[in-house]
């Protein structure tokens, strides 16, 4: 099973990933929103910071979740 069909398995199947992904997904369009300002205040780029922080435990969790999944089959 290839990465992209295993990550649509575990969003059919596990509530843990499918959660994952949705803030995932949530964090990356946060982000599109502020990268469209041609200039972020003080706050902004500290959201954005904390955003990208998130986004990246999110993707770690995910592929960790992955892992476990095909190391258990």
């Amino acid at each position: 099973m290839n990465e992209q069909e295993l990550k649509e398995l575990l969003l059919r199947e596990n509530a843990e990933f499918r959660r994952a992904h949705e803030d995932h997904r949530a964090c990356e369009k946060a982000l599109d929103a502020i990268r469209g300002k041609s200039h972020l205040s003080p706050a902004e780029a500290d959201e954005e910071r904390e955003l990208k922080k998130k986004k990246l435990a999110l993707k770690d969790r995910m592929y960790r979740l992955m892992s476990d999944y095909a190391r258990a089959r």
